[in-house]
This record gives C-alpha cells, structure tokens and sequence, in this order.
C-alpha cells in the first residue's frame, strides 16, 4: 500500500522559500525533498562482510588534528569561530553566541582520536545551541545535559520533531524546531537572522524511529556576512537552491569526511571532491572542512579527507580560500574578505 504523503513546517515561523509547503512525509517519515531514503541492512551487513582495501593504510595512520586550548574563547565577546572538533564549532557573531552538534564526551560508540580543546566547565555562555540531526555523532546525550545545566539562559535551534527527543534529556530545555527554508523567531531586534536548509541525509537513534526526526543545515546572517553550516549531507540540488536564494556564502563550513565505502555513504556524506564542488555552487569565499578527524566513522585513513581537499584547493580547483584549522583554533572570520 502506497504510503500517505503530507507535508509538514512549523506554521509559526516564516518560510523563506515563497510556495514552499513544508517537508515531504511519506507516511510518518521525512524525505530528501521528493525522494524517501531510508539506509538498507543489507547495506551494512555488506560493507560489513567485505574487506576495507586501505585497511592497512588506515591502521597504520595514526594522523589527528592538532589541538590547542580554547578555553578563553568562551569568556571573550568578540566575534569569533572555533572548531572545537568533528562537527562541532563556537560562533560568536554580533555578540550572539552559538554552538553548533557538540559531542563532549567519549563513548562506547565514538571515540575521538584527539581531545577536547577546553575543559568542559569553561563552555558556557553559549545563547543558543543549533543541532543539525539526531544522529549519535552530532547530537550526544550527555553533552545535552551538562550544556543546559551550565548554560541556564540556552534555547535550541533544531528540526522538526526534535523536541520530544530533547525533553527526554533535558526536561527544561527551550527547543524551536524548523523546517527546511524556515526562520527561527530570536525576537524583536536580534543582531542576526537563523534560517534552517535543507540538507540530503536520514535520521536514526533507536530501531524504530527512522526519518521520524527531520535533518538539515543551517545559514547565518548578520549584517554583512552568510555564515552556512552544512551539517551531515550528500551531494544534491539543495546547493543550487540555496545558493539561488541566498546568493554567495561568505563562509561555508563544509563537512569533508566518512565517504568510504561510496556504495555505503554517498547518500548520506561528501568526499572531499564533491565538498569542493558544493562549496563553488555555493560561490563560498572561505572555506572550513568539517567532519574529519574526529571519529573513525568509515573505510578512508584519517588523513585522507583533509590531505585530498588541501590538494583540491591547491590545485585551484576550489573556488574559495581554504582555512583547515587546528582544533581549537581561533578563526578571526571578522578580518576575512
């Protein structure tokens, strides 16, 4: 039986898109734009049941991000921008400052291969806390609760959907959930716009909640400066249409690893070439690679991703300045042209 197809947005906040009607639900379940995803098992179990052929090359690469200590950053109020790791940054941007997919902590499923710039009890004064999806590498239980115990005035910016899936970890915690194409409400005379975008990936945390939560990216905008953050994304259309809508992007921090096997990830993922490729349809002036580094995620060696897109830009086949710092790393963005 063909499933019943809806459409769903949060109809108190403004959609950006004129004509948009909201996401695509085929049945209770979210779609990339028209098209359902869902991740088979029998794609897993081949990926596997089959040999990685860098599996010596990636054992032996013992590669990590440098690390320097960023604890200052949190207390400052100029503007600034910090990978804290994986997907993770600090933004300050006209005195508002947010935090984007925090994982703080190590886990039986994810163990970094570097540490965590700051200590945990210096992250606070964050205003608001921007998760992109609810996958385990970007949205962390525990990180949840120690941000919203040290960051009493936090509210979440999120996806439809997610606030159910947040109460369980903070009760008390403000959550405004979006649609793709929709603008959060910060309140009368906020210094910057948040708008949430579309992004070609999946949701899944336990075993019967697949595409229940939705997924997205994210594009700041503050007086002079698009500030886009890709979240977890395959390559698609959305690029074009964002860039159609938006116009250039002044800075795109774009995700970069966990592409290995293709047949297993380039529906949810970019590998470095098709990072550029988005980052140019983007017309992105700078450029800061994600998602890389942090977590073995995928058959790559973990110097791979970076290693193959500072080779792109060097080889002028990205369009924008290319800026791959250290974790925690100080990007004054501010100074950037």
């Amino acid at each position: 039986m063909a499933k019943r197809i809806s459409y769903l947005r949060n109809e108190a906040l403004a959609t950006v898109r004129p004509g948009y009607p909201g996401n695509k639900l085929f049945g209770n379940k979210f779609a990339n734009g028209e098209e359902l995803y869902e991740p088979r098992f029998t794609t897993v179990l081949k990926w596997q049941l089959t040999a990685n052929p860098q599996k010596a090359e990636k054992k032996a690469d013992t590669w990590a991000p440098a690390v320097v200590d960023c604890a200052a950053a949190f207390s400052t109020t100029e503007d600034l921008l910090v990978w804290l790791g994986h997907a993770s940054f600090l933004l300050r941007v006209a005195g508002v400052t947010l935090l984007f997919d925090p994982i703080l902590f190590s886990s039986v499923e994810l163990r970094p291969r570097h540490a965590l710039p700051c200590p945990r009890e210096a992250i606070r004064n964050i205003d608001y806390l921007l998760l992109s999806h609810g996958h385990r590498d970007h949205l962390d239980e525990q990180s949840i609760r120690l941000l919203a115990r040290q960051n009493p005035q936090l509210r979440v910016l999120s996806s439809l959907r997610m606030g159910p899936l947040l109460r369980g970890m903070a009760p008390a915690l403000p959550v405004q959930e979006a649609g793709w194409w929709q603008q959060y409400d910060l309140g009368p005379g906020a210094p910057l716009e948040i708008i949430y975008l579309p992004a070609a990936h999946w949701h899944r945390r336990g075993l019967a909640d697949v595409n229940r939560v939705l997924w997205g990216s994210f594009l700041i905008r503050a007086v002079d400066k698009l500030i886009y953050f890709a979240g977890d994304t395959a390559y698609g259309d959305h690029f074009e249409a964002i860039e159609n809508r938006f116009g250039p992007i002044d800075i795109a921090l774009m995700p970069i690893g966990a592409y290995k096997p293709a047949y297993m990830m380039a529906q949810s993922h970019l590998n470095p070439h098709e990072a550029a490729k988005a980052a140019n349809v983007l017309r992105a002036g700078h450029v800061v690679p994600m998602h890389h580094g942090t977590f073995s995620l995928s058959d790559e060696p973990a110097s791979e991703p970076l290693r193959q897109f500072t080779e792109i830009a060097a080889s002028g086949m990205l369009r924008g300045e290319l800026h791959a710092p250290a974790v925690g790393e100080v990007l004054p963005w501010r100074d950037w042209e």
